[in-house]
């Protein structure tokens, strides 16, 4: 395919630049790998009574690496598997653009994972097998989600997978390293985190049922349809306010909890947009959005936490 020349992500006669592989990273995604650190650090280190900076860094760092990694497999495998379509309404894929080879790709998997590999060394290093456990099964899950004879996201998963890595298995590890054990606090806070979260990749299959449904992608999505999609969106951006609420309630934190309710107006606006019946292209903008809710609120749930 070839790569017009007007393309600012790439120079013409040259290889493909830093900001084409920015692009393929999605740096809009990234904001997903870094609430859950924040969260569950922060309710480690409420139950520490002291935080450990250099686990915290160095999770908060291979979490992003993973998920680099995990979007650079996706734009690869969505590629070979004919998901990425021409008529995509979504952000540009590199590798279906041509601006990238399949082999450069490849590669770019590999080094991402492996990058993600040494550092979380360090890791299982200060917290055990537990977290050697984690680390091998969130590369897996990241390259099985659309790799493999039965791709995660293609089988109606990637929901479930979203929920689970990037909540309960993200929030959970990241307290975990703070104090050597995993708490009901830590499970409750992750919650909230893996709704927002998969509210995410909630938008994106609502925008993508078409094509999604053409190429064989069978997604939640795809399976639910585009009303039940909308109200599961709605019902996953509500039921993350509700868990502040009940750790005030139950006394496991104070009121300084709370203050996740200042997004509630950003909240309420998206979820009327989907509700309303946006489509295609006028979800991108609600995708962006979603990301910055989910950021938005982790960051204020961790400080009330730890207020």
């Amino acid at each position: 395919m070839s790569v017009p020349v007007s393309d600012p992500a790439r120079m013409p006669g040259r290889g493909a630049s830093w900001r084409v592989w920015w692009l393929g990273a999605r740096p809009a995604t990234l904001v997903a790998a870094i609430g859950p650190v924040l969260v569950g650090t922060a309710a480690g280190v409420r139950e520490a009574g002291t935080i450990r900076w250099l686990p915290f860094l160095a999770a908060l760092v291979t979490a992003l690496l993973i998920q680099v990694g995990t979007n650079y497999a996706n734009d690869l495998f969505d590629y070979l598997k004919g998901a990425d379509r021409p008529d995509r309404v979504g952000p540009t894929r590199i590798t279906a653009r041509g601006l990238v080879t399949v082999a450069a790709m490849r590669r770019a998997v590999v080094l991402t994972f492996a990058l993600a590999t040494v550092l979380g060394l360090y890791l299982v290093w200060v917290g055990g097998w537990p977290i050697l456990v984690i680390g091998l099964a969130s590369i897996a899950a990241g390259i099985l989600y659309t790799a493999g004879p039965v791709p995660l996201g293609y089988a109606g998963l990637g929901d479930v997978f979203v929920f689970v890595f990037f909540g309960l298995v993200a929030v959970g590890g990241s307290s975990y390293l703070q104090t050597g054990s995993l708490s009901g606090l830590a499970l409750l806070a992750a919650v909230p985190v893996g709704s927002l979260i998969t509210a995410i990749l909630v938008v994106n299959n609502l925008r993508d049922i078409p094509t999604d449904r053409a190429a064989g992608k069978r997604t939640l999505a795809v399976r639910i349809g585009e009303r039940a999609t909308r109200w599961q969106y709605a019902v996953l951006v509500a039921g993350a306010y509700l868990v502040p609420v009940l750790l005030w309630l139950l006394g496991w934190a104070g009121p300084a909890v709370l203050l996740p309710s200042l997004t509630l107006p950003l909240a309420l606006r998206l979820v009327g947009v989907v509700l309303r019946g946006a489509e295609g292209p006028s979800l991108n903008p609600v995708l962006k959005r979603t990301g910055q809710l989910q950021l938005l609120f982790a960051m204020l749930f961790a400080l009330g936490l730890l207020g």
